[in-house]
Order: C-alpha cells, then sequence, then structure tokens
C-alpha cells in the first residue's frame, strides 16, 4: 500500500480529506467512489500522522485537570467527592505525589479515567 512520504503530500491530502468530506453525507452509499477515495486517504493520513506526531500516554494531572473542567469542579469539590484534603488534590494535581491504590480505585470510578492512567501503567 502507498504511505505519505513528506509533509506537503501530508498537506495535499488533508486538503482533499476537507474536500470529500462536504461532499459525502451519512446517507451516501458506501460503493460512492467518493466515500472509498475518503476512506482510503484517511487511512493513509492516520499512518503518517502515527509515525510522526505520536501520541503519549496523558498524565494522571492532566486528565484529572481535564476530568475536572468537564464536570466543572473545583479543587474544593473534587476533594469533597473523593474524601481527601485539598493539599493532596493538588500534590496529585502537580505530580508531586502519586495516589495509592485505594485512592486510585476512587479516582478511577469517580471520575472514570482508565485505571491504567492512574496507575500510571
Amino acid at each position: 500500500m502507498a504511505t505519505i512520504k513528506d509533509k506537503n503530500k501530508y498537506d495535499a491530502i488533508m486538503l482533499r480529506i476537507e474536500e470529500l468530506m462536504e461532499q459525502v453525507e451519512e446517507n451516501t452509499p458506501m460503493n460512492d467512489h467518493r466515500v472509498m477515495e475518503l476512506d482510503l486517504l484517511v487511512e493513509l493520513a492516520e499512518e503518517y500522522e502515527d509515525e510522526h506526531y505520536p501520541m503519549g500516554t496523558p498524565s494522571l494531572p492532566d486528565v484529572m485537570k481535564l476530568r475536572m473542567h468537564e464536570m466543572n469542579l473545583t479543587q474544593e469539590k473534587l476533594a469533597e467527592m473523593l474524601g481527601l484534603s485539598q493539599s493532596r488534590i493538588s500534590n496529585f494535581l502537580t505530580g508531586k505525589t502519586e495516589p495509592t491504590l485505594k485512592v486510585a480505585r476512587t479516582i478511577s470510578k469517580q471520575l472514570n479515567i482508565e485505571p491504567g492512567i492512574v496507575l500510571g501503567v
């Protein structure tokens, strides 16, 4: 299968993907040439992105901050929810300390964060 060799080709493919996205609708048949072209180009772009722009595993502080934002929680409210002191929450959010296994379970359940992220694995 073909691969994208450089950034210029990647940029051109991304422009074509944008054009196709405007032409293809949910009810467009899967055997339509535009849908097939779009699928192929998206797959090529994803392979290029995986190689050139890898995404690492998010850190616990980053995910906790995101969840706090999504759930509209302050540090005080989060501390109450988890049954912890605000200073412990602050330490988790700054990465100064990591939660114990018991606290990690609570964080995972209450904030719906993957256990692997909470445990740093």
